[in-house]
């Protein structure tokens, strides 16, 4: 299931300037007491010949439940999107033109809690930070049938963003109550966690889950996403070159800070069901995907600068 909306909801959020990272983000940072909030999905805006083989590619409808989906928002505007979608974690890719005012190297990352009510504790821990005015705000979800349902309750840091916004979300129970969104029941009491909310079709192939992502963002957008990873409980350290590493809750985040004309989702990886014996290469417009040997698969997004 995807989260287009999000994405449309994190290009309305791109600003026109950009800032510089502070000198906190060059020194490491432990985690903010327990882990709140874990990778949810990544997503990324390419060219047309790339979004286009990775829509009609045989193979990825082998390695993962792969899905290509239109949607229609609220504001009426239309998004097309294909989502590798795994155990608890998934990616998104886009095409140029398929998400409105998301231009090419657009990419997001959603951030979820698995226990409801720890949005709130989000809340206070950035506002602990320094963050003095997060934004708050509902997503719902019209399933086609024109009844909207609330989805998921969501967290910016700032509305100002250059090409990258990460936000906090948790799920809403009204989602999981509504048969339309064909969800599992509950493990545990306050269950609002990725696992319960992707299907099981994994389970039928190669791809289990996302197991680390990289992306390139301006310093601003760099900024933004620190304090909230630091309070979802991920430990951030800082990366050779510039940027940050972040690790805690099975997947690892890496944000490298570029000029504005490069940024953009650069890799993905990913565990497997199963270990595969020989190495199987696809290429995917300008990707390569390398699946094994061994229990993993590497997807590579070519970068360079952008006009």
């Amino acid at each position: 299931m995807a989260m287009v909306l999000a994405v449309a909801l994190a290009a309305t959020l791109v600003g026109a300037t950009e800032g510089g990272a502070r000198a906190a983000h060059a020194e490491e940072q432990p985690p903010h007491h327990r882990q709140l909030l874990f990778y949810n999905h990544a997503y990324g805006v390419f060219d047309r010949e790339t979004a286009d083989a990775v829509e009609h590619s045989g193979y990825l409808r082998k390695f993962a439940d792969f899905q290509v989906r239109t949607t229609t928002g609220p504001d009426g505007r239309v998004r097309t999107g294909r989502y590798l979608l795994g155990r608890e974690t998934y990616l998104e890719i886009f095409g140029v033109g398929d998400v409105p005012d998301s231009p090419l190297g657009s990419a997001g990352m959603g951030i979820s809690t698995e226990r409801a009510g720890d949005l709130g504790t989000v809340l206070e821990r950035l506002r602990a930070l320094g963050v003095e005015d997060p934004i708050e705000f509902r997503q719902t979800r019209d399933f086609g049938d024109g009844v909207p349902v609330p989805w998921y309750d969501g967290v910016f840091t700032s509305g100002q963003y250059d090409t990258f916004g990460t936000w906090a979300m948790e799920y809403r129970p009204e989602y999981f109550a509504d048969p339309r969104g064909k969800t599992e029941p509950a493990s545990y009491p306050g269950d609002v966690g990725r696992e319960r909310y992707l299907p099981d079709v994994y389970r039928e192939r190669l791809m289990r889950d996302v197991t680390s992502v990289r992306l390139a963002v301006t310093a601003r957008d760099l900024e933004n996403t620190v304090p909230l990873l630091r309070a979802g409980g991920f430990t951030v350290r800082p990366a050779p070159g510039g940027g940050v590493t972040a690790t805690g809750g099975g997947t690892a985040i890496r944000l490298d800070a570029v000029p504005r004309d490069q940024v953009g989702l650069r890799q993905a990886t990913f565990s497997l069901n199963r270990a595969v014996r020989q190495r199987h290469v696809e290429r995917l417009g300008h990707s390569t995907l390398r699946v094994g040997p061994g229990p993993r698969a590497v997807w590579d997004f070519e970068g360079g600068e952008r006009g």
